[in-house]
Protein backbone atom coordinates (compact mmCIF):
# COMPACT_ATOMS: atom_id res chain seq x y z
CA UNK A 1 0.00 0.00 0.00
CA UNK A 2 0.66 3.38 -0.59
CA UNK A 3 -0.43 7.06 -0.49
CA UNK A 4 -1.52 8.94 -3.26
CA UNK A 5 -2.61 12.73 -3.14
CA UNK A 6 -4.13 14.83 -6.14
CA UNK A 7 -3.41 18.16 -5.25
CA UNK A 8 -3.54 20.59 -7.97
CA UNK A 9 -1.96 23.96 -8.05
CA UNK A 10 -4.97 25.39 -8.85
CA UNK A 11 -6.66 24.17 -5.71
CA UNK A 12 -3.99 25.06 -4.25
CA UNK A 13 -3.62 29.06 -4.87
CA UNK A 14 -7.47 29.34 -4.11
CA UNK A 15 -6.79 28.06 -0.73
CA UNK A 16 -4.19 29.57 -0.22
CA UNK A 17 -5.72 33.38 -1.76
CA UNK A 18 -8.49 32.60 0.56
CA UNK A 19 -6.79 32.02 3.86
CA UNK A 20 -4.03 35.22 3.14
CA UNK A 21 -7.75 37.55 2.39
CA UNK A 22 -9.20 35.90 5.80
CA UNK A 23 -6.01 36.62 7.32
CA UNK A 24 -5.41 40.39 6.02
CA UNK A 25 -9.56 40.84 7.18
CA UNK A 26 -9.19 39.31 10.77
CA UNK A 27 -5.58 40.68 11.36
CA UNK A 28 -4.36 37.73 11.90
CA UNK A 29 -6.98 35.26 13.83
CA UNK A 30 -7.80 33.67 10.85
CA UNK A 31 -4.16 31.85 11.47
CA UNK A 32 -5.70 29.90 13.84
CA UNK A 33 -7.81 28.34 12.18
CA UNK A 34 -5.41 27.83 8.48
CA UNK A 35 -3.72 24.54 10.05
CA UNK A 36 -7.04 22.97 10.65
CA UNK A 37 -8.35 23.52 7.03
CA UNK A 38 -4.65 23.05 5.84
CA UNK A 39 -4.55 19.50 7.43
CA UNK A 40 -7.80 19.04 5.70
CA UNK A 41 -7.21 19.92 2.66
CA UNK A 42 -4.46 17.80 1.88
CA UNK A 43 -6.22 14.94 3.88
CA UNK A 44 -9.36 14.78 1.72
CA UNK A 45 -7.83 14.73 -1.57
CA UNK A 46 -5.26 11.98 -0.54
CA UNK A 47 -6.15 8.17 -1.43
CA UNK A 48 -4.61 4.81 0.10
CA UNK A 49 -3.86 2.65 -3.22
CA UNK A 50 -3.66 -0.91 -2.72
CA UNK A 51 -0.65 -3.51 -4.05
CA UNK A 52 -4.15 -4.95 -6.59
CA UNK A 53 -4.50 -1.28 -7.98
CA UNK A 54 -7.43 -0.08 -5.81
CA UNK A 55 -8.03 2.92 -4.15
CA UNK A 56 -9.90 4.43 -1.29
CA UNK A 57 -10.20 7.52 -0.23
CA UNK A 58 -9.12 9.47 3.07
CA UNK A 59 -12.12 11.66 4.83
CA UNK A 60 -10.94 14.09 7.56
CA UNK A 61 -13.90 14.10 10.09
CA UNK A 62 -12.81 17.94 11.37
CA UNK A 63 -15.25 21.15 12.38
CA UNK A 64 -12.42 24.28 12.50
CA UNK A 65 -15.62 25.81 14.79
CA UNK A 66 -16.26 22.68 16.83
CA UNK A 67 -12.48 23.46 18.25
CA UNK A 68 -13.28 26.51 18.97
CA UNK A 69 -12.14 26.24 23.16
CA UNK A 70 -8.78 24.40 22.06
CA UNK A 71 -7.93 27.37 19.31
CA UNK A 72 -8.80 29.82 22.01
CA UNK A 73 -5.87 27.95 24.31
CA UNK A 74 -3.30 28.07 21.63
CA UNK A 75 -4.52 31.75 21.48
CA UNK A 76 -3.35 32.73 24.73
CA UNK A 77 -0.19 30.33 24.63
CA UNK A 78 1.16 31.76 21.68
CA UNK A 79 0.35 35.51 22.99
CA UNK A 80 2.36 34.24 26.59
CA UNK A 81 5.10 32.73 24.51
CA UNK A 82 5.55 35.95 21.40
CA UNK A 83 4.71 33.31 19.12
CA UNK A 84 6.40 30.21 19.93
CA UNK A 85 3.77 28.70 20.89
CA UNK A 86 2.23 28.78 18.05
CA UNK A 87 4.63 26.12 16.39
CA UNK A 88 3.42 23.08 18.61
CA UNK A 89 -0.22 24.31 17.95
CA UNK A 90 0.25 23.32 14.14
CA UNK A 91 1.96 19.87 15.68
CA UNK A 92 -1.11 19.24 17.60
CA UNK A 93 -3.73 20.29 14.88
CA UNK A 94 -2.06 17.31 12.50
CA UNK A 95 -2.08 14.97 15.61
CA UNK A 96 -6.19 15.73 16.10
CA UNK A 97 -6.18 15.32 12.45
CA UNK A 98 -4.90 12.23 11.59
CA UNK A 99 -6.50 11.14 14.53
CA UNK A 100 -9.83 12.34 12.79
CA UNK A 101 -9.49 10.88 9.85
CA UNK A 102 -10.91 7.69 8.46
CA UNK A 103 -11.17 5.54 5.24
CA UNK A 104 -13.81 5.44 2.98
Amino acid sequence: MKLRAEIAIIDIVGHLLLWIILSVVTFGIALFFFPYSFAKFIINRTFIQKNDGSERKLDCNIDIFSNLGHIILWIVISVLTFGLGYLFYVYRVWNYALNNTCVD
